[in-house]
């Protein structure tokens, strides 16, 4: 299990390819494997955004993304996950955030992968703050998906 939070850009796959390689006790155990790549559009509430900045204070953030993976791994029987979370400054199409998660079979790897992204999109401490041409604006966190 392993949670990182960025504030350098990184590519999503690469990071997914390089992750299952370093863990050779990995190989063989999974049948599936769920991944969510969240980008930044160029598109919010009606604006057109240039671009974001995700603020956090990392002992919390931290805390927080590491609490939710355990509640997962807890939860579904999985083999293991990745979380990884950007923060600084973001433009369209930069990946936000990469959830990935290995288990023998599907529904527990689709399962816990939901959970993760929904809990990080809904309770996970960031405060965003878009440009757009009219200015910057803080935008709210999203209604926790039922």
């Amino acid at each position: 299990m392993t949670v990182r939070l960025l504030a350098e850009a990184f590519d999503p796959w690469r990071e997914i390819v390089r992750y299952q390689e370093e863990q050779p006790a990995l190989a063989g155990k999974f049948g599936a494997t769920t991944v969510f790549v969240g980008t930044l559009r160029d598109f919010n509430q009606g604006h057109a955004v240039q671009a974001m900045t995700l603020e956090h204070y990392a002992p919390m953030t931290g805390e927080h993304l590491e609490r939710v993976a355990r509640e997962a791994s807890e939860r579904w029987p999985i083999a293991d996950l990745l979380v990884i979370h950007r923060y600084g400054e973001l433009r369209p199409n930069d990946p936000i955030v990469c959830v990935a998660v290995w288990a023998e079979h599907r529904e527990a790897a689709f399962a816990a992968c939901r959970y993760l992204i929904d809990e990080l999109k809904t309770r996970a401490p960031f405060w965003k703050q878009e440009q757009t041409r009219q200015g910057r604006r803080w935008v709210a966190p999203e209604p926790k998906v039922k």
